[in-house]
């Protein structure tokens, strides 16, 4: 089988998109299929660096047309290309279509929606539909750290809110609530641009970096999480690190309000709000922080639900369509 990766990062559209076609690459690679990938690395080259230890080759885009020819199937994870299927199958290639909810949503023969509760689908011609956290698609690194988890004290607090500067002053109202509890904690901020930090108390220390590729490392570790309501949210669950989400953007709100009502994160609200809830953001970073049963039951609630198995669904999935 021979696959096409398309996916782009940028510091606007973040790095998750290629986190998820890496997750496919592994698996197709493992598989011995012949990958290749296409697309923008800018902020995520420390994602896109396992492509070059898996051997899968970067090639040029391209018109969409020219750079599917010769490849059995092409796997498009990117909200700003669109239908595209008549080219795929032309060209002699199945299309399968990362979507997340209307985000990326194109016609494909296969589609791929690993959202919490996937809302209804209008019929567009599309054939094979995957919908539903267990298509989650996670890299190896997940699957290794989530065998490996443990506790620490002071208590560990990851804030990772993606790849982009523009969450500099999110983050910099993150660690102000943490600080505001008044409670013991030893905190990583992963994030570009520089952050202002709060004034501390004995026992609290914060540590800012940029991301980088010792995330899982770090995730492994960790206690409690502050995330976005993104991929990375979806890799704490598989590992059962106790998460406080954010909604930072439009396309993460319906996976936010389903992970709140499906009792696997504490909810700190929309970004853009913050500032004026900072009390009620204090107070729930408060209970987090404070109440070990909360946190365990979190992180049962997240393992269980995403249990890291997603690619290999689909790439099962994708293979019985070809024997069809």
């Amino acid at each position: 089988m021979k696959l096409l990766l398309r996916a782009d990062a940028s510091p606007t559209i973040g790095a998750g998109h290629i986190s998820r076609v890496v997750a496919y690459a592994e698996r197709a690679v493992a598989r011995g299929w012949d990958v290749h990938f296409a697309g923008c690395t800018t902020n995520a080259e420390w994602l896109a660096a396992r492509f070059d230890e898996l051997s899968v080759p970067r090639l040029p885009v391209s018109s969409f047309a020219d750079l599917v020819s010769g490849f059995d199937a092409v796997l498009v994870d990117h909200y700003g290309i669109g239908d595209v299927r008549a080219e795929a199958n032309a060209a002699g290639a199945r299309l399968v279509s990362i979507e997340d909810d209307v985000f990326g949503r194109r016609p494909a023969d296969v589609v791929v929606d690993s959202g919490f509760a996937p809302g209804p689908r209008p019929e567009d011609g599309s054939g094979l539909l995957l919908r539903g956290v267990e298509y989650t698609p996670l890299r190896d690194v997940v699957l290794r750290a989530r065998s490996r988890r443990s506790t620490s004290s002071p208590l560990q607090v990851t804030v990772v809110l993606g790849g982009g500067a523009e969450w500099a002053s999110t983050v910099s109202l993150l660690l102000q609530a943490l600080a505001d509890t008044g409670l013991p904690f030893a905190a990583d901020a992963l994030v570009r641009g520089t952050p202002t930090l709060p004034s501390t108390v004995e026992g609290q220390v914060i540590r800012v970096a940029a991301p980088h590729a010792g995330l899982l490392d770090l995730l492994a570790g960790t206690d409690v999480a502050i995330s976005a309501s993104g991929v990375t949210f979806l890799e704490l669950c598989c590992l059962g690190v106790p998460t406080a989400a954010v909604q930072l953007v439009d396309n993460q709100a319906a996976g936010y309000r389903a992970a709140l009502e499906r009792g696997l994160a504490r909810g700190l609200g929309s970004a853009d709000t913050l500032g004026a809830r900072l009390p009620e953001v204090t107070e729930t970073l408060r209970q987090l922080l404070s109440d070990a049963s909360l946190r365990s039951r979190l992180a049962a609630a997240g393992r269980s639900a995403v249990d890291g198995r997603g690619v290999d669904r689909v790439l099962d999935a994708l293979t019985s369509d070809f024997s069809r």
